[in-house]
C-alpha cells in the first residue's frame, strides 16, 4: 500500500486543463507525479465508484452543464472518457455515486437543483431521470434563491441527502430507480448557509459544515425515516477572527473519532473529537493549510495522511495525521496544481 493514487478536480479558468492525478507514497510521506489525466471544462468536483472502475466529474460544455464518466486504470491512474450527460444552464458543483455504481446524483448551486442519473454496467451515464428544483430564500445576501451545494447518499443508501446553502435546508429524498421523492426537510439556523455533510460511520449522527456562519452542525439521524434533529452548533473559526471566512469541506475519520472542517479565509482545518456516546464535538485545534482558500481536503485510504487543496494559491498540502490524537502535522506545502477544488483517492481493495 506504499503508493496511492489521488485525483484533483479543478477550475479551468486559468492554467488548469481539467482533472489531475497524483501519487502519494505513504512510506516516504511524499506526493509526486502530478499530471493532467482528463481535459474538460470546470471539473470542479469528482467522485469515484467504490470498485475503482469509474470516475465521475461535473463538467461545463458551452451553455450546458452536467456529468462526465470515465474508466479508471487503477494501476496508472489514467482516465478514458466514456460519455457525458448535459442539461441546459450552469454546470453542477457536486457529484456522488452509490456503492453499487448504479445511481449518480449531482447538485447545482446556480440552479438550486438536484439531479439523478442511472448508469450502465460499463459506467456510462443515461439521460437524467429526476430533476428536483428547490424553492425559497434566506436572510443573507447570498441567499437570494436556492443554492444546492451537495447531494449524496445516506450510509444505508436508502436516501439521497441534499444540502442547500441558499435556503438553510437539509433535504432527504427517497430514491427508487433514479426517481427522487422528498422524505424529510430540516430547516437549520437562519442565515447559516449549510454546504456539505458527512455521516458518522455508525449511521446515527451527521455533521454539516456551514459556509456563511462558519460552524459545524451536529445532527442525530434516523435511518428509518430520514429525519434529522439538531444537537449542537460548534464554531469552526476563532471567535476573534473578523475577516472574511467561508466554510468549505467536512470529513470524518472512518473510526468516527475525529471530524475535520475546512475554512476559506481563515485558511485552516478545524479538528474536533467526537463523543461516541452522544455524537457531540469537542474542539482540538486549528491547522493552517499553508495556502489561500482551502476548498477541500481528503483523508487518504490509510488515514495516516490528509491532502488539502488551496484553490487561490494553486497548491496541494500534505499533512501527517496522528490517528490517536487526530492532530495534523505539515509534511509538504509545495505541490503545485492549478486552481484545485476537490481531492479524492482510489479506494484500497
Amino acid at each position: 500500500m506504499a503508493k496511492l493514487i489521488g485525483y484533483v478536480g479543478t477550475y479551468t479558468k486559468g492554467d488548469s486543463k481539467g482533472v489531475y492525478s497524483f501519487t502519494l507514497d505513504t512510506d516516504a510521506g511524499q506526493i509526486s507525479d502530478v499530471k493532467a489525466v482528463a481535459e474538460l471544462d470546470n471539473p470542479t468536483y469528482v467522485n469515484l465508484s467504490q470498485d475503482n472502475k469509474n470516475l465521475y466529474a461535473v463538467v461545463k460544455e458551452g451553455n450546458q452543464g452536467g456529468v462526465a464518466s470515465y474508466t479508471v486504470d487503477s494501476i496508472t491512474g489514467d482516465l478514458t472518457a466514456i460519455n457525458q450527460q448535459l442539461l441546459d444552464g450552469a454546470s453542477p458543483c457536486h457529484v456522488s455515486v452509490d456503492s453499487q455504481n448504479k445511481h449518480v446524483v449531482t447538485a447545482n448551486y446556480h440552479k438550486g437543483t438536484v439531479e439523478s442519473f442511472l448508469t450502465n454496467e460499463d459506467g456510462s451515464i443515461n439521460s437524467v431521470v429526476s430533476v428536483i428544483e428547490h424553492t425559497g430564500q434566506g436572510p443573507h445576501e447570498r441567499q437570494e434563491k436556492p443554492h444546492t451545494h451537495y447531494s449524496g447518499f445516506t450510509p444505508d443508501e436508502k436516501y439521497v441527502v441534499a444540502v442547500d446553502l441558499g435556503i438553510d435546508k437539509i433535504i432527504t429524498y427517497k430514491i427508487n430507480n433514479g426517481q427522487l421523492e422528498e422524505a424529510h426537510t430540516l430547516l437549520v439556523k437562519s442565515g447559516s448557509g449549510p454546504r456539505h455533510i458527512t455521516f458518522h460511520p455508525n449511521g446515527k449522527y451527521a455533521y454539516v459544515m456551514t459556509e456563511l456562519s462558519n460552524e459545524v452542525i451536529t445532527l442525530s439521524y434516523n435511518s428509518d425515516t430520514g429525519v434529522y434533529t439538531e444537537l449542537q452548533y460548534s464554531p469552526a473559526i476563532p471567535e476573534d477572527f473578523t475577516e472574511n471566512s467561508q466554510g468549505s469541506a467536512i470529513h470524518i475519520s472512518s473510526d468516527g473519532r475525529f471530524v475535520y472542517a475546512g475554512n476559506r479565509g481563515h485558511d485552516s482545518i478545524a479538528v474536533y473529537s467526537v463523543n461516541q456516546e452522544n455524537g457531540e464535538l469537542s474542539f482540538i485545534e486549528f491547522t493552517s493549510t499553508e495556502g489561500n482558500w482551502p476548498r477541500d481536503f481528503a483523508l487518504d485510504p490509510t488515514e495516516k495522511f490528509i491532502v488539502a487543496s488551496n484553490q487561490e494559491s494553486s497548491n496541494l498540502v500534505l499533512f501527517a495525521r496522528d490517528t490517536e490524537s487526530g492532530k495534523l502535522s505539515l509534511l509538504d506545502s509545495q505541490v503545485s496544481v492549478p486552481d484545485p477544488v476537490c481531492v479524492k483517492f482510489l479506494n484500497v481493495k
